[in-house]
């Protein structure tokens, strides 16, 4: 698989240097953590311009607790849209409505409201920054969807069902109606069929349509990878691919039909192949794209393979983003112990990806 160029470490103050926009992820995460590791090392933070949206209070404890001393600067978020930035600065916005003191933010490391809050406002306003065009793309630390739902963004309570995380909720605000999560590794770039969604929907969403516009949009975005005419590898959802229906039906009811339709419209798609052998074979190098069912078929081999050098991006909107492909880890949140490794990874991509956009150069 061909590896992205990345950025050099000296300082751009060009016209061309991108703006990232970043938002801190739960407060009670290892997301200020990890972003305050990423940054606090002069080479990438040289890159561009970063305008961080969340509580700054969280991003000082972080560094505290990490022995990083203080790098950026803090702006109430209403200062945003005034300023974007040089190479080598960095901006912490804070609306002050999520305060250090809250009693939702005593005690361990969890999913909270007031957490669900603070992250989802400053995904928002991330998102804002680059639908206003001073940003030029997204950067997520993790959100806990538990801390979303408890805030009312998501879950039965929500107004039509809410957003169970990024994905759906950058569908939305970008209005894009073609969207996908797709991982880039060093080994592996996989790209989902299906998100969020309990293991027994898949089945009734795995229709050919979503598939064939899954296989369409990945093949589309292995070009921002410098990827002409990708070798696309459907998987199949049952072992053995169905077995040729004995063990499902799935293959020859939905995914079969989107493979011969992609054709069609030549793309280079295959399968379908099954799950517990096609990412070993793309790891070799035969494929540049596997297209996964559901969310675990994909995230077990990425997460496997890969592991903290994955990175989460969006495709199908009309903006980059990225996120590392880790969670919140409540369970060592807090303690210092939080490796900036699947952050640095974002970064780096988000910055490759934007600097056209930009208008500089990698």
């Amino acid at each position: 698989m061909p590896t992205p160029t990345e950025p050099g470490t000296s300082p751009d103050d060009g016209p061309g240097a991108p703006v990232l926009a970043v938002s801190a992820g739960d407060p009670l995460g290892i997301g200020p953590e990890v972003l305050v590791k990423a940054l606090a090392d002069p080479g990438l933070r040289g890159l561009a311009a970063f305008a961080v949206f969340g509580p700054a209070w969280a991003l000082e404890r972080a560094a505290e607790r990490s022995g990083i001393e203080t790098f950026w600067s803090t702006e109430h978020r209403e200062m945003a849209r005034h300023r974007a930035g040089r190479a080598g600065e960095v901006v912490v916005f804070d609306d002050g409505n999520s305060p250090g003191d809250h009693p939702e933010f005593a005690g361990p490391p969890r999913p909270t409201g007031a957490g669900g809050l603070c992250s989802f406002a400053a995904v928002e306003a991330a998102i804002e920054a680059v639908r206003r065009g001073w940003a030029h793309g997204i950067v997520t630390a993790p959100i806990a969807k538990a801390s979303w739902e408890l805030a009312g963004h998501a879950g039965p309570c929500a107004p039509g069902g809410g957003y169970p995380g990024h994905t759906e909720l950058l569908a939305d605000r970008f209005a894009a109606r073609r969207t996908a999560m797709l991982f880039e590794g060093p080994r592996l770039r996989v790209i989902l069929a299906t998100t969020h969604i309990p293991l027994a929907a898949v089945p009734a969403a795995l229709t050919a349509e979503r598939v064939l516009e899954t296989i369409e949009v990945g093949a589309g975005a292995c070009g921002m990878f410098g990827i002409a005419g990708p070798r696309v590898a459907v998987c199949g959802l049952n072992p053995h691919a169905g077995e040729g229906g004995l063990l499902g039906a799935e293959e020859d009811r939905s995914i079969r039909p989107a493979i011969e339709r992609a054709r069609a419209r030549g793309i280079d798609a295959s399968g379908p192949w099954p799950g517990d052998t096609i990412f070993a074979a793309q790891a070799r190098g035969a494929y540049d794209l596997v297209v996964a069912m559901y969310h675990d078929q994909g995230l077990v081999a990425v997460k496997t393979l890969d592991g903290q050098d994955a990175v989460n991006v969006t495709v199908g909107l009309p903006a980059v983003r990225t996120s590392p492909a880790h969670g919140t880890a409540f369970d060592i949140a807090g303690t210092g112990r939080a490796s900036a490794r699947g952050m640095v990874a974002a970064l780096r991509l988000a910055l490759r990806l934007a600097r056209p956009a930009a208008g500089g150069g990698a």
